[in-house]
């Protein structure tokens, strides 16, 4: 399992619970339809952080780079339904960092040392 990880701040006229609602409404779809794996949003405790954190933390899990494609492609070919939730979602943030990450040491990783 691969985790698409984005670290999010939000616009300052947007409210957390409806980021949440929103965030709930697209990916539980995206999820319904075996786009995604499974997810979470998280956010920041007593605004307890450091450098880049931002206030809110959503994790999406990915089988691999296949499925993470698979998604991108769904979101591009999107149904009108679909492009609203993810149109919600988006306006609401003012800015997002991403990146993917993986289980260490992974097996593949393993067989590749293994082979020194």
């Amino acid at each position: 399992m691969n985790l698409y990880h984005c670290l999010i701040e939000l616009k300052q006229d947007a409210k957390a619970l409806a980021f949440a609602s929103a965030v709930d409404a697209w990916l539980s779809r995206l999820q319904a339809r075996g786009v995604i794996g499974g997810w979470r949003l998280l956010r920041r405790k007593l605004g307890l952080a450091s450098g880049s954190h931002t206030d809110f933390l959503l994790e999406i899990e990915v089988e691999g780079l296949a499925q993470l494609d698979g998604a991108f492609a769904a979101l591009s070919t999107a149904e009108d339904d679909d492009e609203r939730r993810y149109e919600q979602v988006h306006h609401m943030i003012a800015r997002a960092e991403v990146g993917l990450y993986r289980p260490f040491p992974d097996p593949a990783f393993r067989e590749r040392i293994a082979l020194i």
